[in-house]
């Protein structure tokens, strides 16, 4: 199987939250990774979305300490368009 990893930055204005997260996360400006697989056997590229990572930012009191998540990229996206709304 053929893979793909995509990379781009995303911004959150306030504060969010996301289901697979046990704790909001500050705003600013995250990393997120999504990895792609090549469907084989069909006449044309395709590529079928398997994992979306986001990059955390370092907790206070923990400096260096960095995690990664893996996360549903429809509450991604979610969380970005209320990221829109005014408050």
């Amino acid at each position: 199987m053929t893979t793909r990893t995509l990379t781009r930055t995303v911004t959150f204005t306030k504060p969010f939250n996301l289901a697979e997260l046990d704790e909001t996360q500050p705003a600013g400006t995250y990393t997120v990774e999504t990895d792609e697989e090549l469907i084989e056997g069909v006449s044309f590229h395709a590529f079928q979305r398997i994992l979306t990572l986001i990059h955390l930012h370092a907790r206070a009191g923990r400096p260096g300490t960095s995690q990664t998540a893996s996360v549903d990229p429809k509450g991604l996206d979610d969380a970005l368009l209320r990221d829109l709304l005014p408050r």
